[in-house]
Formats: structure tokens, sequence, C-alpha cells
């Protein structure tokens, strides 16, 4: 009776799983039959091969996974930025430029992939900013991908110093600042760009702001709002390094160690933050939505939950999104 049992189970899940097989094979057929172009979101069962979670707020979508020493990968969709590449989830493959904060293979490793990917799906190459430092480093990584692979590794690789700015576009700027690791390191900023009228023409009709307009005068100023921040992995320094990393509306930081057994001069030594360190600058966080990431792997995830959530200060716990 049991082996008939079993045996019914079996054929059940045989019959579902061709069912489940039909009806792919049917949307392919569709999609070939209407001559869509297929993307890694058309398809009806996209590679899982990373977990990814997701954040929605406001108007930005919020997606990545990050524990030290595994695996750090980040987008935002609506900005079409990436920050990080220490894995490349399939889905992440349509977003075109990437920011790395620096080259530890937890951050980096699937560089070669997402480049390759790219490639094989007949994508545009990707642009690549990452530290300055790295560049030569990692145009040789992809050399050396190029002759284990024998398929060419398009990527736009471009170095940039604290203080630097790219202008995504005429909405879009992000600022590179410093940040404290064991190697060089980078941190970043992403700017929403406005024009405000200024002050001494709000009295001015439309028409008298045009004509001032076409004699040349600049009557809109500039307003910034930070938007995202990202740092990678820092120490406290990092962290304190860029006042405007404390108001933009979304910051994903580090917070690799939290037990209170820990000690902060190693932690510091090896460029990591401590959740004491996030303690001690409660009052200085602005931020609407402040993401916890890169947990170590020494305490398992609940451990990490319990302690976080009950030292952290109550300006902060409607804020900070523990990342597990």
């Amino acid at each position: 009776m049991v082996g008939l049992r079993l045996g019914r189970g079996f054929a059940d899940r045989v019959s579902e799983q061709r069912a489940t097989d039909s009806r792919r094979q049917t949307r392919r057929k569709r999609l070939l039959a209407a001559d869509i172009e297929t993307t890694p979101e058309s398809l009806d069962h996209p590679v899982d091969n990373a977990p990814v979670r997701a954040l929605q707020h406001q108007n930005l979508t919020i997606e990545g996974y990050s524990r030290a020493a595994v695996q750090s990968y980040w987008r935002i969709p609506e900005l079409k930025v990436g920050f990080d590449l220490g894995v490349q989830p399939w889905s992440f493959m349509t977003t075109p430029t990437w920011f790395v904060s620096h080259t530890h293979l937890d951050h980096i490793a699937a560089l070669p992939v997402y480049v390759a990917r790219r490639r094989m799906m007949k994508m545009e190459p990707p642009t690549i900013y990452l530290p300055a430092e790295a560049v030569d480093g990692v145009e040789a990584l992809l050399r050396a991908f190029q002759r284990l692979d024998r398929g060419r590794m398009p990527a736009e690789l471009i170095g940039l110093k604290p203080g630097d700015e790219v202008e995504l576009s005429r909405e879009l700027v992000v600022k590179a600042f410093a940040t404290r690791h064991t190697i060089p390191s980078l941190g970043y900023l992403v700017w929403e760009r406005r024009k405000k009228l200024k002050p001494e023409y709000h009295a001015l009709t439309g028409d008298q702001i045009r004509d001032l307009r076409l004699s040349g005068v600049e009557v809109s100023a500039e307003l910034r709002i930070p938007k995202v921040a990202y740092l990678g992995d820092t120490s406290p320094p990092g962290l304190d390094a860029f006042d405007e990393t404390y108001r933009a509306q979304v910051l994903i930081l580090e917070l690799t160690f939290v037990a209170p057994n820990e000690r902060a001069s190693v932690i510091h030594k090896y460029g990591h933050t401590h959740l004491d360190d996030l303690i001690a600058r409660a009052d200085r966080f602005e931020n609407e939505v402040i993401i916890a990431s890169h947990f170590s792997t020494r305490l398992h995830p609940d451990q990490i939950q319990r302690i976080v959530e009950k030292r952290l200060p109550e300006s902060l716990k409607g804020r900070v999104k523990i990342w597990l």
C-alpha cells in the first residue's frame, strides 16, 4: 500500500512537470510567433542563481543581497545603476552601469560573468566605475578570462578618485567619496538634479523670464537632492567622510559586526563597522531608510536580528532595515 501511494505521488509530480513544460513551450512559441524580442525578464521561469531581497521606498526599488566574505550586489532599477558585483543575478544583467566600491572578491567576483552574459545576449558593453587604483588589475582580469573563455569581454572601465562626479543623465549625478577599508575603496552618492527659479526672479511673469533666458541670463539655480548613498565596506571614517551621506533618502551601509564582545579596534583596523558605531551616530541620521547589511557569518541571522532590534535606539528602529 505504501509503495502504491509513493508511485501515485511520483506519477502526479511527473504529470505536473509535463504540464508546466508544456505551458512554457506554448508561451515561447507565442513570443516567437509574435516576433517579440525575448529578454531575461520575459521568460516564464527566469534563472534564479542568487538571492535577491527587495524594498520599495517612494519611487525607488532597492534590490540586492550582502553577507561579509560571501557576496554583495545591489541595484536601483529606476536609476539604471548597480553597486558591486560579488554575484550577478540573472535579472541584474539588464542594468548597464555599475559602481564598484572595492575589489575584494565578495564585491567583484562576478564582474567577468556579467560582462560575458551581456555580450552573449547581444547587449551593449556595460560601463563600470571603480577606484582608479583598481583599473589596471581589472583590465588584466578580463584579459585573463578572455583567454580562458575564448570569448570577448567588452566593457568600459572608468577609474574614479574621491570627489569625482559622473553625469548619468540630465537629472542624475553620482559623486564618489573616500571610504576607509584595507584596500582602495569608494562610496557613492546618487543625486537627483533639478532646476529651480532663482529667488530674485520670482516676481516676474512667464514672458519676462523667457526673455531673460533668450538674452543669455541664467535664471535658474541647480537644486540637488541626495537620493541613494552606498558605502561598500568601511570603518566609521568612511561614514563620516561626506555629510550628505546622512541626508540621502536611502542609505545602504555595512554593519558587519554586532556582538557586544567584539573589539572595535580590531574591527576598525580591518575596515568595518560595528553596531556600536551606528548607535554612537544615531542623532546624525536624517535618512528615510537605512539598509544595514554585510553581516558577518559568525552569527546566525536570528542572533543578528535579536541583537540589532534590542540595541537600536527608538530614533532608528523604524528606519533601519536589517537585510538578511
